[in-house]
């Protein structure tokens, strides 16, 4: 498809350069599908569509502070590296900037030599592989010297690093949080267990496909990075159990759609383990896993929003993206949420 399908006027003041005061006081645009009927609403309000026996499926990886700025031994140059996925040990695949000068041997001093990098690989695309040099234990030492990888259309300075993390982050890896996960308050998810709503995690670690745009103009030349994902026995048992007994599967953000129809669209049914995907889901894809999507407002011509359009229709899609624009809905990490349901119908 041309990927201009996927374009729509925003208005760049609509693109939220802050979270909301309180997570669940973010707006929710609920979709019925089957009806092709909306309702203007608050995020608190998604328990009034969720029914006893849903599954809620939410992504629990954990950003670290992946954005390193440094020095370049020798030459004194300011250098930045973002860590995107370990390779193994201390060696991390990292987007460099500039990445003309970083070549194998180039060592970069992020802190008076309590972390050192030293690039042992070139790859395309501004992509290097370094190895850390440091003492103590990595993360530690990376919570000390490296900053929160905010996307390049926030300009804003957080107040608090855990507003970039949802409140389940448990496992560290990713160098983007799975944003339609913000919503979400720990109160929140106590009336919905209440009611009768099972949660279940799974993890899927987000790297370079988030910074990357789509540079092509047909989309079946897009080549989606690949991202580590990872289902447990107990997780893969609960899916199985509520597909069987036809319960609604509700994934929270495109990660968790992306994880849950990579594995049982391989498997042809949910199945344990940790593996690499790069799945790219746009229209015309049938979806086998997901029944309603929790999502927040994605970038013109972006794979998100390919797909939204592949679960809710591309011209619909857009015309729901207009009706947020026209409302004044704020988009992108920071920005109001969506939920499409109706489908299972």
């Amino acid at each position: 498809m041309d990927i201009n399908l996927f374009d729509f006027y925003l208005p760049e003041e609509l693109i939220a350069q802050v979270p909301s005061a309180k997570r669940d006081e973010s707006r929710l645009l609920a979709v019925n599908l089957k009806e092709h009927r909306y309702e203007d609403k608050h995020f608190f309000d998604i328990i009034d569509y969720l029914n006893p026996g849903d599954v809620l499926v939410r992504n629990n990886t954990k950003v670290i502070p992946a954005r390193l700025l440094g020095i370049k031994e020798k030459t004194g140059a300011h250098c930045e590296l973002l860590l995107l996925k370990q390779i193994e040990g201390d060696n991390w695949e990292c987007l460099t900037r500039p990445a003309k000068s970083l070549k194998v041997g180039a060592r970069v001093d992020f802190g008076d030599g309590k972390l050192v990098a030293e690039c042992i690989e070139e790859r395309e695309e501004g992509l290097r592989v370094f190895k850390f040099i440091y003492e103590g234990i990595f993360l530690e030492v990376l919570d000390q010297l490296g900053k929160m990888p905010l996307p390049p259309y926030i300009r804003e300075q957080l107040v608090g690093n855990d507003r970039y993390q949802t409140v389940y982050a448990k496992y560290e890896g990713s160098a983007a949080a799975p944003t339609a996960g913000f919503h979400f308050t720990e109160e929140l998810f106590n009336k919905i267990k209440e009611k009768g709503i099972e949660v279940i995690d799974i993890t899927l670690h987000i790297g370079l496909g988030t910074f990357r745009p789509v540079k092509v103009t047909d989309t079946k030349d897009h080549v989606m990075h690949s991202e580590v994902y990872e289902i447990t026995e107990d997780a893969a048992a609960r899916l199985n159990k509520a597909k069987a007994e036809n319960r609604r599967i509700i994934a929270i953000g495109t990660t968790s759609v992306r994880t849950l129809e990579a594995n049982y669209s391989k498997y042809h049914t949910f199945k344990a383990t940790r593996e690499a995907t790069n799945i790219f889901i746009q229209p015309g894809y049938e979806f086998q896993a997901v029944k309603a999507i929790i999502t927040n407002f994605h970038l013109p011509k972006s794979t998100l929003i390919m797909l939204v359009s592949a679960f809710a229709g591309r011209e619909y899609t857009l015309d729901l993206y207009k009706h947020a624009v026209d409302e004044k809905y704020r988009f992108f990490s920071f920005g109001d949420s969506m939920f499409l349901y109706g489908k299972e119908d």
